[in-house]
């Protein structure tokens, strides 16, 4: 944990915000067993230096309206940083990406795309086209249901990191 600069405490507060969002600050205390005024000084300290990076309300989306959810590989014509970040630029100004990731072997990126319906996914594919982003080729993968969504176990990555 050295690495990190953080200790147990700092992550039993991550962990607790992590998992349950903002927390007043006897909760917050409680749950990492640290006193109310300390345990704030350190979510605090712990704010300002970057470890958190925002505060978000997991929605129940499928019950508040009817949308398309696609998984998409892309792979690059062209490997140069330039390209990267040209896409990666594009893809940062579009709100129906909503993950992205880089990826190393066969294909140059994830994405997850929400839309409100096929075609409008399929729009939104030709704008990327029509925008000379270096795509060689993408896959689509229409998403029929959600399994499983979360966020890793910041205790657990830890303890197996060192």
């Amino acid at each position: 944990m050295k690495k990190l600069g953080l200790d147990a405490t700092d992550i039993r507060i991550l962990s607790a915000v992590q998992q349950h969002g903002q927390l007043s600050k006897t909760r917050l205390a409680e749950l990492v067993n640290l006193s109310s005024t300390p345990c704030w000084a350190r979510l605090d300290r712990l704010k300002a230096a970057g470890y958190i990076r925002g505060y978000h309300a997991e929605l129940a989306l499928e019950r508040i309206v009817d949308f398309t959810q696609v998984v998409v590989t892309v792979s690059l014509g062209s490997h140069r940083k330039a390209e990267f970040v040209r896409f990666e630029d594009y893809i940062m100004k579009l709100d129906e990406v909503t993950d992205c990731i880089a990826t190393g072997g066969g294909m140059d990126y994830v994405m997850k795309v929400a839309t409100p319906s096929l075609a409008a996914f399929q729009a939104i594919m030709e704008d990327m086209l029509a925008a000379e982003l270096s795509i060689e080729r993408y896959m689509t993968y229409i998403a029929t249901r959600q399994i499983k969504t979360s966020r890793p176990n910041l205790a657990k990555l830890i303890a197996k990191s060192g």
